[in-house]
């Protein structure tokens, strides 16, 4: 974990709730004063407001953030973010934050993001940072369907954009392993998260480029600091904490 920052434990407003589809949305909350310095790829473990039968704050992935405000990409799938999609604004979160480690710089001038689900939302902000640098990403996004995509012309912003659906109502049929930009370019460097299964097929053809590739895990979290180990992932080099030494793991690191 980098040890430049502080973590603290804040009272965030809710500003706005926006709704993608009936089970994913973005929160943003602001604070009156600034917030701690924040690296890509880095996340907060926000308590579930009003909520008894919800004891363990959940892990989300910053999508965006500037010095009062930051933004997260929430997807419905229990009881925990159901109760996170009954904010309004002017509702108060309890928020922990910076988490976790962050995106390591590329080796290289062509790096190539891939994202599927709400995994999309660090590498917006890592597009962002690599932008600033001069480096243009180069996002390839996959999905069920076309719907599911929230925000794309903020990506578009930033690099270029290609798209996967299974449904085939946009970009290609099929899944990002799929895309055929991944046998007509070459890239320098790959960074993915999303799905394990989708990480994992992405590793899988990093390797094979010879190209190096850093995830972002996902796992199941309790405390978001290290102590309770319930987000262990094998590695290498035995099992290392997804909250403290992670999310952001270079694959070789992995038992993939």
């Amino acid at each position: 974990m980098d040890k430049d920052y502080p973590i603290v434990d804040l009272s965030l407003a809710v500003s706005s709730v926006r709704f993608f589809t009936d089970t994913l949305f973005e929160v943003k909350l602001t604070s009156p004063t600034p917030l701690p310095k924040i690296h890509t790829g880095q996340f907060v473990q926000v308590q579930v407001p009003g909520r008894s039968d919800v004891f363990l704050r959940r892990p989300i992935s910053i999508y965006k953030h500037g010095e009062y405000e930051l933004s997260l990409l929430i997807q419905v799938v229990g009881k925990g973010t159901a109760g996170l999609a009954e904010a309004k604004p002017g509702d108060h979160w309890q928020v922990l934050l910076p988490l976790g480690n962050h995106f390591r710089e590329p080796s290289g001038q062509k790096p190539l993001l891939v994202g599927g689900g709400v995994g999309i939302a660090p590498l917006l902000e890592l597009g962002n940072h690599l932008k600033a640098k001069g480096i243009p990403p180069t996002f390839l996004l996959g999905a069920r369907s076309s719907t599911l995509f929230p925000e794309l012309d903020e990506f578009e912003s930033l690099g270029r954009l290609f798209i996967t659906t299974e449904d085939d109502s946009r970009g290609e049929l099929g899944y990002v392993t799929d895309h055929s930009i991944l046998h007509s370019e070459a890239f320098t460097d790959v960074y993915t998260c999303g799905p394990t299964p989708m990480m994992k097929a992405v590793a899988k053809w990093s390797k094979a480029e010879g190209l190096p590739c850093q995830a972002s895990l996902e796992n199941l979290m309790a405390c978001g600091m290290g102590v309770c180990l319930c987000c262990v992932e094998p590695t290498v080099a035995g099992h290392k904490s997804v909250c403290t030494d992670g999310p952001i793991f270079d694959v070789n690191e992995l038992l993939w």
